[in-house]
């Protein structure tokens, strides 16, 4: 792993431990990849336009998060960081002063740590098997679904969006989809706590950049008037300009489904997706012989 900036202007994973280590204490101590990377972006300044550098040629991941990864399990082998088996990142310690923490001792530190261990070559080829790790359970089949969403047509990624909020709870789910409609794809309407009921409007993009700010905009003309709420769907992801624009003060809320999230949830309704638990077993030696 690279330690020198590019001139891209990229950070390095160093450049990103104690980044990290204040997002986790801007979160209360916890929180998941998805708000620990955000909260990162903001700490360390990191453009848009930087944040769209993909890692390699293909996938979803960015360059920015794959060093996130890197700095993450730097900070677990440090101590300063716990995860669970939830994908839940966590301080090991609630009172971390990060003015006392050296970016450069915590690398230097954990290499000298994994050189003590025997790697199977060098300390950096351990640590990048475990960041290689930590992406393959939490990216590797999101990218492998995503780049099925690309390949299926418009139509098919709106019944699939409809099928998705169904199974959501929400109910008179049509898709629409009529030219000119100012990017509308679909209504529903959604009930809360069997009492209160939202009318959404749904747009569907699937594709694999980001949603301008402009985009949500327009969006939010077409649905004036015509329901309580919005929704975006798409497969690939939003700026931050267009994240802060579907929650401005003042306008109606516009509701925002990445990619990342998308794979979630069809994860989680097992829409397609399907999760398989292999089962261990381990023989306990010491206990037959203290039979």
């Amino acid at each position: 792993m690279a330690r020198k900036k590019a001139n891209n202007g990229l950070p390095t994973f160093d450049e990103l431990l104690i980044p990290t280590v204040k997002a986790l204490q801007e979160l209360g101590g916890s929180g998941s990849i998805e708000e620990i990377n955000s909260k990162v972006y903001v700490i360390a300044e990191i453009s848009d336009e930087i944040l769209q550098i993909p890692h390699g040629e293909e996938g979803s991941l960015s360059e920015v998060d794959y060093r996130l990864a890197w700095s993450r399990t730097y900070l677990k082998k440090f101590g300063l960081l716990e995860n669970s088996s939830r994908g839940i990142w966590a301080l090991s310690k609630a009172n971390i002063d990060t003015t006392k923490l050296d970016s450069i001792e915590i690398a230097r530190s954990v290499r000298e740590q994994e050189k003590s261990k025997q790697p199977p070559k060098t300390s950096t080829d351990k640590i990048e098997l475990d960041v290689t790790e930590e992406i393959d359970n939490t990216e590797e089949w999101k990218q492998q679904l995503l780049e099925i969403l690309y390949n299926i047509t418009p139509a098919a990624f709106e019944r699939l969006s409809q099928r998705l909020l169904r199974e959501s709870g929400f109910f008179q789910v049509e898709v629409t989809g009529k030219v000119g409609d100012g990017g509308i794809d679909g209504k529903g309407i959604v009930r809360v706590s069997g009492l209160l009921s939202f009318h959404v409007i749904f747009q569907c993009k699937r594709y694999k950049g980001s949603v301008s700010p402009s985009q949500i905009r327009d969006f939010r003309g077409a649905m004036q008037g015509r329901a309580d709420k919005g929704l975006v769907i798409t497969t690939g992801t939003f700026t931050r300009e267009a994240i802060k624009e579907a929650t401005r003060d003042g306008a109606p809320p516009i509701d925002l489904i990445d990619g990342e999230i998308l794979c979630d949830k069809l994860k989680e309704l097992k829409l397609g997706v399907e999760t398989k638990l292999t089962e261990t077993v381990d023989i306990k030696n010491d206990w037959f012989n203290a039979l």
